[in-house]
């Protein structure tokens, strides 16, 4: 569905992902987990197109992509709700998730805000208000509504427990779950190792550029590195 193979990316003279291969398969829910600086969103951006490789390849559904623009790879099912949102916030609720159906040119919704709605009620009340008058917990609902309104093949998501109280954290990794079980895959990024191996099929190990780890959730979690790096709360 979506590959990375031999990646290497520079800012300037800076070397940040360095001969990355990843794998996400159809169905799949995958997680990148890494410290800060270790290259996560660059890996994103480099799947979506915001970054060109220097050497290596972005492959979706098999195809080399890396002369695709950031709008042609969403046209094809890539989409990916930021770090912090990112919501525009003087428009209101609505237009923001009418903006994630333009993407991908879509007309007729009205079954996109039905499904919308149904995972989150609360988008509906507050369908006319502006979007930065939301809460934090809120405007989650609405940059994931947003991103679902472009009915993506693969969904990105760049740390989405950022700034969330801990009770929204997990309600919000029981919607990511929802969003994978009714077929949509998903690629993670996020520092919260136990929450995203929770309900990943698979992880990625990122440390300063490179893949260090790959492995089911569950080797992940039995592996003593990984154990000892990200997971020291499991040791009490």
């Amino acid at each position: 569905m979506l590959s990375l193979r031999g990646v290497n990316t520079h800012y300037g003279p800076a070397h940040i992902l360095k001969d990355v291969d990843i794998d996400i398969y159809p169905g799949e829910m995958v997680c990148l987990l890494g410290g800060n600086a270790s290259g996560k969103t660059t890996t994103l951006k480099t799947m979506l197109g915001y970054v060109k490789p220097s050497s290596g390849a972005v492959f979706l559904e098999g195809e080399n992509v890396n002369d695709w623009t950031t709008a042609r790879r969403v046209g094809h099912g890539l989409t990916m709700v930021p770090e912090n949102r990112r919501l525009f916030k003087r428009m209101t609720v609505r237009e923001n998730l009418e903006i994630g159906a333009y993407l991908r040119h879509r007309e007729n919704h009205g079954a996109d805000y039905d499904r919308i709605f149904e995972m989150f009620p609360r988008v509906k009340e507050r369908l006319t208000q502006r979007a930065g008058t939301l809460s934090g917990g809120e405007q989650q609902m609405v940059a994931m509504g947003r991103a679902l309104m472009a009915h993506p093949k693969v969904l990105l998501m760049d740390e989405p427990s950022m700034g969330l109280a801990p009770l929204l954290v997990a309600q919000n990794f029981e919607i990511i779950d929802q969003i994978n079980e009714a077929g949509t895959t998903v690629f993670m990024v996020e520092q919260n190792a136990n929450m995203a191996l929770s309900i990943a099929d698979r992880g990625y190990v990122l440390q300063t550029g490179r893949i260090v780890l790959n492995d089911t959730s569950q080797g992940l979690l039995a592996n003593p590195q990984m154990r000892q790096a990200y997971l020291g709360e499991l040791e009490n």
